[in-house]
């Protein structure tokens, strides 16, 4: 009896022969490392050298987390991903009215480049690459993050590290967005172009179905938005002016890793097989690296569970398997007790120990894409590419990315899938190990990780001083600088580094933009 995937797509219980007639190897596969890159981006893989082990991490104060990077950096991981409060990843200085009660709870607080400073303390910059999860004021957070670069006598061309910047995906599933899209865009290009001339190593956004995933989306919706949401973005960067062979090598991409391993594989690798086809045929890019989808991948949150925390971690490296049998470049994997609150300490480290279990006790990392070839597994691949096509249709019939976000299209699909999950679950349809069947373990007492609200007391102390020791004459005439750049053509992202470089806060900095741009109320898009 058939059964259907995640997706949608069918399922069988067996594969055959029969279910790649007409399959040409050299046709949808390739070699690794050639067009199109169904096979991986690299002819060697991890057999040369393993994934990125990125942990993300961020709570509370620049120093609290400072010293949470390096103790991840002294136990082995090889790139920072950093987790930003909701205040900043709002535009808001720690002191603002709306900031109260949010304060360094779900990542770090910065208000300016005293906390990024801080946040980076003896941590060279120009020997590790960083991630930054933050869209709406990403721009903002990459110029401090240069700025301490400088100090500490790093070239800016030589820096390394992606900022998400995907403030598309906020409209659709996340809502930390700031300005309305049209504006974001021009923030967006802004980037990209300033990135080019003055950062040219950076990735410069990380276009993101993960959150989409998240809010419950099938793993044909996840890569499909996105990559319909990556087409807006090249599409715009060529509105400004650049080419797409300048754009799409910079460009990368997050998507999440589930429970389902054989269909994860599957979702990956059908990903990098369209992408590759529309940056070629529908773009005319010509430089290989413009046609490879470069990805980070986190486990799914959403997956695990406050019941038996402990078997998260089970899940957890079942998620970071598939992320690996699948290609990626980066990795997170999510702590046991994320499901309760922010990560131990404990937690964090038998995270990145998980991975380099995979990557130095297994044989995974012995051949690339040990997949290619499978019955199921090339035949997930054919059908998960012909469904995420089809809704990529969906999309363009709208109009394209933007049009179809103020439709509400992708939400509503999104929320659909996510009702039928939920259904599932309380039927018990949809087995979850601990939750619905399994039960009835006593739990281990657990003692969270609890951020002190006196830090936020702490902030606007520390920006009080902050203003009251700048030379506010300056950045006055600076924040007006950047407020008339963006009521015209020039790169606002010039004239905002040196408001930064003034002390300018990072509301201050965004207050300046929603001056002039104004802010997106959703409920005029519908």
């Amino acid at each position: 009896m058939s059964g259907a995937t995640e997706s949608g797509t069918p399922f069988e219980p067996v594969y055959t022969a029969d279910d790649l007639a007409g399959f040409d190897p050299a046709t949808a596969l390739g070699l690794p490392g050639a067009y199109p890159y169904t096979r991986g981006i690299h002819p060697t893989m991890y057999t040369s050298r393993p994934w990125t082990m990125r942990q993300y991490a961020g709570f509370g104060t620049a120093t609290e987390s400072n010293a949470r990077y390096r103790e991840l950096i002294a136990h082995g991981s090889a790139g920072l991903s950093v987790a930003f409060d909701l205040p900043t990843q709002m535009g808001m200085d720690s002191d603002a009215p709306l900031a109260s009660g949010e304060v360094g709870k779900v990542g770090v607080a910065i208000d300016s480049l005293d906390d990024m400073r801080e946040l980076f303390h003896e941590i060279p910059l120009a020997e590790v690459s960083t991630s930054m999860t933050i869209n709406a004021p990403a721009a903002v957070l990459l110029l401090l993050y240069q700025l301490v670069a400088e100090e500490q006598g790093a070239d800016p061309a030589t820096l390394t590290g992606t900022i998400q910047n995907d403030v598309l995906k906020e409209y659709i599933a996340r809502g930390t967005y700031i300005y309305p899209p049209a504006p974001s865009l021009r923030l967006v290009s802004d980037t990209f172009t300033y990135c080019a001339e003055h950062l040219p190593r950076w990735n410069t956004i990380s276009i993101s179905g993960y959150h989409m995933a998240e809010a419950g989306a099938t793993p044909a919706q996840e890569v499909a938005f996105t990559l319909s949401d990556g087409i807006a973005y090249v599409e715009a960067a060529l509105a400004a002016g650049l080419a797409v062979d300048d754009i799409a090598p910079r460009l990368s991409f997050f998507f999440v890793s589930r429970t389902t391993l054989l269909e994860e594989v599957a979702k990956f690798r059908a990903a990098r097989r369209i992408w590759a086809s529309v940056v070629r045929d529908d773009f005319g890019a010509t430089n290989p690296k413009s046609m490879m989808l470069r990805f980070h991948t986190q486990t799914a949150g959403v997956q695990l569970t406050a019941q038996q925390p402990e078997v998260n971690l089970v899940r957890v490296t079942v998620q970071a398997l598939a992320a690996v049998l699948g290609g990626t470049q980066s990795l997170h994997t999510n702590s046991y007790d994320e499901a309760l609150a922010l990560p131990s300490a404990k937690a964090a480290r038998l995270a990145l120990r998980t991975q380099q279990v995979l990557a130095h006790e297994t044989d995974v990392t012995r051949t690339v894409d040990p997949f290619a070839g499978s019955y199921v597994v090339e035949s997930l691949t054919d059908d998960l590419e012909a469904e995420i096509r089809r809704l990529m249709a969906e999309v363009a019939d709208r109009g394209g990315a933007v049009r179809a976000i103020e439709e509400g299209y992708q939400k509503l699909e999104i929320e659909r899938s996510a009702y039928d999950v939920g259904l599932q679950i309380d039927s018990g349809e949809r087995v979850v190990v601990g939750l619905n069947r399994f039960g009835g373990a006593e739990d281990e007492p657990y003692e969270p990780l609890r951020v002190d609200p006196a830090i936020e007391v702490a902030q606007g102390a520390r920006l009080a001083r902050l203003r009251a020791e700048r030379d506010q004459p300056e950045v006055d005439a600076a924040l007006a600088a950047l407020a008339a750049a963006a009521a015209g053509t020039d790169n606002v992202l010039v004239p905002m580094k040196r408001a930064l470089a003034a002390r300018a806060t990072v509301g201050e900095v965004c207050d300046a933009l929603r001056a002039v741009w104004g802010v997106y109320r959703p409920s005029e898009a519908f």
